[in-house]
């Protein structure tokens, strides 16, 4: 294979993949800055060995394609920001593609849809765009959209037969008529179809016993007869005469099957796919009205049958104008549906009564440009549903892409009637008939697919027929790898010259393929070594040609004679080479001007730290690397002028009082008054709260008054000052007032020595009282009895012994 010049086998070897390298830039990409001559360098970073490597790095990279331009020892040099390479003399000779967008059809919109052209009726404008994108490199092209007045519609109606909608059936045997007569007030192009489903008829969907064959309503009490089951009939395409839709809807009779859900996706999709028969029209809208009111049956529940065959998404009604795959095919799938209801552009309205409500609700945002409305259980409100829906879907205009390639990125923004831009939104709602909407698409390509690929993709507004087509080719490729010279002198006669470099053939070495492989020995060796003793080329690079072709390296340049150098081993800040002040050089920061260190992450500026009085850091810190330390205890803030338990403050916070609301004191000047007191915000009160704990109260004297207000630091770093409206004043008393104070003291003095005395006394009579009582219980007798008295009678007993009539007895004798 044919080798860069400059760049032997080896180092080819150990070079990594690619796609390895342009992962690695985009990490770098995310960690450093772009901005040319600041921090890193993409594309000369990017190791892009050739014009086609170097436009993938970056769309802002450009590559040199002049002759003598760079370094002989390092290639890299030619892929650099285009302003880089014009300052360097380059100017001239520079690939630096760029993508470009091309509208090729662009048809006015129109204001009225029907009519004798009406198939010319268009409502989105370009109709068709072809861009040229350079990978990485953004373009961006405007979508206008409108709802035309007047436009034809289509409205098939398909209605749930099973035994429950009985009463719906007979209130809308009329519909056709009153349905035309709303319509036609919206649209003087109208057609209606009308078809009818059940469930398959099949076990365990429905009654498939011999006796129900012909009615599966035996033995139901409430409604003996009904007809047999089916899957899907269509039995009117779209017309104007409405009056066939009444008759059609008379005729019918409904069913019965097994189970609750319905097979009414069966009849959505048939609906949907059988074009020609139904009746569709190119040129109107299309609305298909489900009404049903019960659950559906949704793919693999066909499995419970024995159907496992998925659904083909094709037509499949017979000569009779009924599903015949109904017994075949599983039910459709939810992303069938949708694909099928947006390739033929059909508005599905689900009329649903209100207990299945919320389960369609979750369907509409599974199946784009469907809407749910609420169906009475005896539909009579269909006609104002109907028409509910519809202006509903007229109101609003939903972008949809087709066969969008995984390499594009697209974007959208919406410019609604409001006139206001909405980023990543590709809807507009709220919509009259009439109004104009227009969305900005941006598109980008990711990637180089292979050379001569083109793509397309359409953009498609949600349930209409216009379209935008999209045609995309990539450029990938520079001029001047058309112009390649093979053998070229320029190239020793051993290569191919294109885009200034030569791409050696096998066996030929150096930047003028002047080099035969093997054609290298000691001597050459020395002349690749810097001293003595140390590794070829500093163990990052080959010797060749007796000199130094360096390693690329994904983080880097490596450079020098003996590539001793680069430019990415140098000292970080917070993840950033020299901190973005500075370049890489040879493994050293060389600082831009105004920032010092080994890592330049310190500013020698000083503007940031004067505070608004003029002092450095308010005269409470130092500065240093651009920035304040405080060295004050309690100071805070960029100028460390926040420090609430200072001495002074309370006069620093005067000045902005005394200046803001008052226009006085020594910042009195309007200039200078905003200027240092920019941060505080000054609120008055007719009482001062004293209750925050972090708030400072301070006074100062104003004219024989004080006033008073609290200083408080908020987290946003501004000052919230709370000042009273008027200073608190005290006025001298007056002689009457003291006089009548003495008195009242002298008086109240007495009263309280009078109390004092009294209470005194009082405690000393009920000692006294209470010592009297205590003797008295302690004395030996009572009043009522004296000692000295004796009573006149006295008693003496005289014990004596006798015998009488020989008894002995013993008594007293008084």
């Amino acid at each position: 294979m044919p080798r860069r010049g400059g760049l032997p086998a080896p180092a080819a070897a150990r070079r990594p993949p690619p796609l390895l390298l342009l992962r690695l830039l985009l990490l770098l990409l995310l960690a450093a800055p772009l901005q040319p001559g600041r921090g890193l360098n993409l594309c000369t970073s990017g190791s892009a060995t050739s014009c086609e490597e170097c436009l993938l790095i970056h769309p802002k990279c450009a590559w040199c394609s002049k002759e003598e331009f760079g370094s002989t020892k390092s290639i890299t040099s030619r892929c650099d920001f285009l302003q880089n390479l014009i300052a360097n003399g380059c100017a001239g000779a520079i690939e630096n593609p760029s993508s470009s967008i091309n509208v090729v059809k662009n048809v006015p919109l129109s204001s009225k849809g029907s009519g004798q052209t009406h198939l010319d009726v268009t409502q989105i404008t370009p109709q068709k765009v072809a861009l040229n994108l350079r990978p990485g490199d953004q373009t961006s092209f405007r979508v206008q959209v409108r709802q035309v007045e007047d436009y034809p519609v289509d409205l098939y109606y398909l209605m749930d037969l099973s035994l429950s909608m009985n009463d719906d059936l007979d209130n809308i045997r009329n519909l056709g008529t009153k349905l035309a007569e709303e319509m036609r007030k919206l649209t003087s192009n109208f057609r209606l179809g009308f078809g009818s489903f059940v469930d398959k008829n099949i076990s365990p969907f429905s009654y498939t016993a011999p006796r129900y064959q012909n009615n599966p309503c035996i033995g139901y009490k409430l409604f003996p007869s009904c007809v047999p089951s089916f899957g899907f009939r269509h039995l009117l395409s779209l017309t104007d005469k409405v009056d066939r839709f009444n008759e059609e809807v008379q005729k019918q009779k409904v069913s019965r099957n097994r189970d609750a859900p319905e097979g009414g996706f069966d009849a959505i999709l048939q609906a949907a796919v059988c074009k020609e028969k139904i009746g569709w029209r190119k040129e109107a809208s299309h609305l298909l009205v489900f009404t049903t009111d019960d659950v559906p049956h949704i793919a693999l529940d066909g499995k419970l049958g024995g159907l496992v065959q998925p659904h083909d998404g094709q037509c499949h009604l017979n000569e009779a104008n009924e599903y015949s795959a109904s017994s075949q095919l599983d039910y459709p799938s939810l992303a069938l549906l949708g694909e099928k209801l947006a390739e033929n552009n059909i508005h599905l309205i689900f009329a649903v009564t209100k207990n299945h409500y919320v389960l369609y609700k979750n369907f509409t945002a599974l199946i784009p440009g469907t809407t749910v409305e609420i169906l009475h259980k005896d539909s009579k409100n269909i006609i104002e549903l109907i028409v509910k829906a519809y202006n509903s879907i007229r109101s609003k205009v939903e972008l949809t892409v087709w066969d969008s390639p995984e390499d594009i990125g697209l974007t959208f923004t919406a410019t609604c009637q409001d006139g206001l831009s909405y980023p990543g939104l590709r809807k507009c709602g709220d919509l009259k008939i009439g109004d104009t909407v227009s969305f900005e698409v941006a598109v980008e390509a990711r990637s180089c697919p292979a050379e001569d690929t083109s793509h397309a993709f359409t953009i498609k507004p949600a349930g209409f027929r216009d379209t935008l087509e999209v045609a995309v080719t990539y450029n990938c490729l520079c001029g001047c790898t058309g112009r390649a010279a093979l053998a070229s002198g320029k190239c020793s006669g051993n290569g191919t010259y294109a885009c200034g470099l030569c791409e050696c053939d096998a066996g030929y070495l150096g930047a003028r393929c002047e080099c035969e492989e093997g054609a290298s020995g000691d001597m050459h060796h020395a002349m690749c070594r810097e001293a003595e003793g140390k590794p070829l080329c500093s163990g990052r690079g080959e010797c060749s040609c007796n000199q130094c072709l360096c390693y690329e390296s994904e983080f880097g340049n490596i450079y020098g004679p003996f590539c001793e150098c680069d430019d990415f081993s140098c000292a970080r800040y917070k993840g950033v080479l020299c901190s973005g002040h500075g370049e890489c050089h040879c493994g050293e920061c060389k600082c831009h001007a105004g920032y010092i260190g080994d890592n330049c992450n310190c500013s020698t500026e000083t503007d940031g730290c004067v505070s608004s009085d003029g002092q450095m850091c308010s005269g409470r810190g130092t500065c240093v690397c651009g920035k304040c330390q405080c060295t004050e205890p309690g100071a805070f803030g960029e100028t460390c002028e926040k420090c609430p338990t200072c001495p002074g403050v309370c006069s620093t916070k005067r000045d902005c009082i005394e200046c803001k609301l008052f226009n006085s004191g020594r910042l009195a000047d309007n200039q200078t008054c905003q200027k240092h007191c920019k941060d505080e915000i000054i609120t008055t009160v007719d009482v001062l709260e004293t209750d925050d704990p972090n708030a400072i109260l301070c006074a100062y004297p104003v004219n024989n008054c004080v006033m008073k207000f609290t200083y408080l630091e908020l987290a946003s770093g501004k000052s919230n000052l709370t000042v009273l409206k008027e200073p608190a004043c005290s006025s001298a008393p007056s002689a009457v007032t003291i006089v009548l104070a003495v008195i009242g003291s002298v008086v109240l003095i007495g009263i309280i020595l009078l109390g004092l005395w009294k209470l005194l006394v009082t405690i000393h009579d009920r000692r006294e009282f209470d010592r009297f009582q205590s003797e008295r219980s302690r004395a030996r007798y009572e009043m009522a009895s004296n000692p000295l008295y004796r009573k006149p009678i006295s008693t003496h007993n005289v014990e004596f012994t006798f015998n009488k009539l020989n008894r002995s007895y013993n008594g007293t004798v008084d």
